[in-house]
């Protein structure tokens, strides 16, 4: 066996072993937010890699994110809100950006504002009064805000919903948010509950409500402990051959 050849077989067991640590790290971030309202999960998509020097071997090409809809859990929380279709909300960044989630877990601060459990502001429609005895969001799906002031309920503001051509095109930024990118493209906000004239609908609001993270826990497990098993065998491929290497110095001697 050439020098050239072990080198490569060296090459593949390092390509090997580092694509399962990438893909592991991947799985147990989804495990981490298996409790996350509203995270979605993700995996890493791979590609064989060429060079001059080395065929074979494959490396990390894209992280795909499966945006499909968690299920809903019920809340005590008027302000906690889900969209039941397509599309995202939208808060303001404290450097001014937009940034776009799914995690409906909003409550009212200090300010009167309706933030998110990391304080970014909701954008929408309205503001909430210092003084208010009830607040719902209407379930017609409208994202439409009431507030009851003493016998008298009286609409406040209402918050539409924002969708994408390619949601896999958005990049994330951490904590539940997004931002839109060139490939994404650019956002198409309107009323929740109507039909979007690209085609598709944006999703409806509902009050007292969450969306639980959409990570299949048996699944990920399962791939974990696949990846595991080839990540032993991508070191043991490298250790032998490492021994090989080192046989064949020795017998040039």
């Amino acid at each position: 066996m050439s020098a050239n050849t072990i080198t490569q077989i060296l090459h593949l067991s390092r390509s090997g072993m580092l694509a399962n640590l990438n893909d592991l790290d991947n799985v147990s971030n989804n495990l981490a937010n298996v409790n996350t309202t509203g995270y979605k999960s993700s995996r890493l998509n791979f590609q064989e890699t060429l060079s001059r020097a080395v065929l074979g071997g494959v490396a990390a090409e894209t992280t795909q994110h499966q945006f499909a809809e968690g299920s809903f859990q019920t809340t005590q929380d008027p302000l906690n809100m889900v969209i039941d279709g397509e599309g995202y909300f939208a808060v303001r960044l404290p450097d001014g950006r937009t940034a776009y989630t799914r995690d409906g877990n909003f409550h009212r601060d200090a300010n009167g504002q309706i933030v998110t459990d990391d304080g970014y502001r909701l954008i929408w429609g309205g503001t909430l009064p210092q003084n208010y005895d009830d607040v719902q969001v209407t379930p017609d799906g409208t994202g439409t805000i009431r507030i009851l002031q003493g016998n008298t309920w009286r609409t406040i503001g209402q918050i539409s919903v924002t969708r994408f051509a390619n949601p896999d095109g958005l990049q994330g930024v951490g904590q539940n948010l997004w931002l839109a990118t060139n490939v994404s493209g650019n956002p198409q906000t309107d009323t929740a509950g109507t039909t979007a004239a690209t085609g598709g609908s944006y999703g409806r609001i509902l009050g007292n409500l969450l969306e639980n993270s959409n990570v299949n826990m048996a699944e990920e497990m399962s791939q974990a402990i696949l990846l595991e098993r080839a990540y032993t065998f991508s070191v043991r491929a490298f250790q032998q051959t490492d021994q090989m290497f080192g046989l064949a110095n020795q017998m040039r001697r």
